[in-house]
């Protein structure tokens, strides 16, 4: 199938989006994340219409990676309001009230100090954090493992397991 005109892109798009957009909305169980999602879909294979031998495979790829993509926002949003409520708990307990836990971290060495701010402020995982840093994911986790049994300790022991 030649796939320079308009005509079948229209084609193909009359033919694929429904059953894309509804796949889509199997995966995100919603209808407007759904249709953002076929659409953004297509619009990436038309950027590269002339040069995709298989369009049915790419929208599918493109739109599972706009999926995943998605997921993982709302788990970074998720987490946030975790950390937040958390936060916000535990400032009306008065623990913390002077902020030491943030001192500390401000602290810490420079080679600890930034995977900690990348991964429990910015969160991030640690996959991004080491690409970020140039670092192997194994330094970034003892780096990790290293921030917080420093400040364990500097907090003497109080420090939450929680991640």
């Amino acid at each position: 199938m030649s796939r320079s005109n308009d005509s079948d892109a229209s084609e193909l798009f009359a033919a694929l989006y429904p059953r894309l957009a509804g796949w889509c909305r199997r995966l995100v169980d919603d209808d407007d994340t759904a249709h953002e999602v076929a659409s953004e879909a297509f619009t990436r294979l038309w950027a590269r219409w002339t040069k995709v031998e298989e369009p049915r495979g790419f929208l599918y790829v493109t739109a599972a990676n706009l999926v995943r993509d998605h997921w993982r926002k709302l788990e970074r949003e998720r987490r946030a309001m975790r950390r937040a409520t958390t936060e916000a708990v535990v400032r009306r307990q008065g623990e913390d009230p002077d902020g030491s836990v943030r001192l500390l971290v401000q602290s810490l060495p420079e080679r600890l100090r930034t995977p900690v701010l990348l991964y429990y402020y910015a969160d991030l995982p640690v996959r991004e954090v080491s690409m970020l840093m140039q670092r192997n994911e194994n330094t970034v986790k003892a780096d990790l493992h290293a921030a917080r049994e420093l400040l364990r300790a500097r907090l003497g022991g109080r420090l939450d397991r929680t991640r």
